[in-house]
């Protein structure tokens, strides 16, 4: 998948992650740690952009499941107890290319492959869990719901896949 300028790949020891700086040591201690751990387990899958090698934006999705009693009621009623759904659990770009809106481009390029995905593996919702109010206010821009009380937003599967067709 592309962005512009950047090709979406899956995260491999070819990347260079020591200089990613998006300003949240949290996401980008994440990156450089835990990552390769994760991939390694399978229990997420992180994909980056890069220029010359180094990593200057990425995400990590991966499987999970919501519960209804968890959602508010407009979104969770008609659905079964637990409900399939996957998890962009991490979304970050390097300070070189953040207020350019490549933020909004790195989002498509993730929910792209989460629709793509989900046309294999049934999955009902996109769930995040936005680390700030800041990234509240992003995600609402692109769709996501809040859920009343938390940081956590989503997104039904079929509206992310009408937005990918247009």
């Amino acid at each position: 998948m592309t962005a512009g300028r950047f090709v979406s790949e899956a995260l491999g020891a070819s990347h260079i992650a020591d200089h990613f700086e998006s300003g949240q040591p949290e996401l980008d201690d994440w990156l450089r740690r835990h990552a390769p751990a994760t991939e390694s387990r399978r229990t997420g899958r992180t994909f980056v952009w890069s220029a010359d090698g180094r990593v200057v934006a990425y995400y990590t999705i991966a499987a999970h499941l919501l519960m209804r009693d968890d959602l508010p009621r407009a979104l969770g009623r008609g659905n079964p107890v637990q409900i399939p759904a996957v998890l962009l659990a991490k979304l970050a770009l390097d300070k070189t290319l953040q207020g350019q809106g490549f933020g909004g481009l790195l989002l498509a390029d993730a929910v792209d492959r989460i629709v793509e995905a989900a046309r294999t593996v049934a999955a009902r919702f996109i769930v995040v869990d936005a680390i700030d109010e800041q990234a509240i206010s992003f995600y609402v821009k692109y769709g996501f719901v809040s859920v009343p009380s938390t940081n956590r937003l989503v997104k039904r599967m079929s509206a992310a896949a009408a937005q990918v067709s247009r």
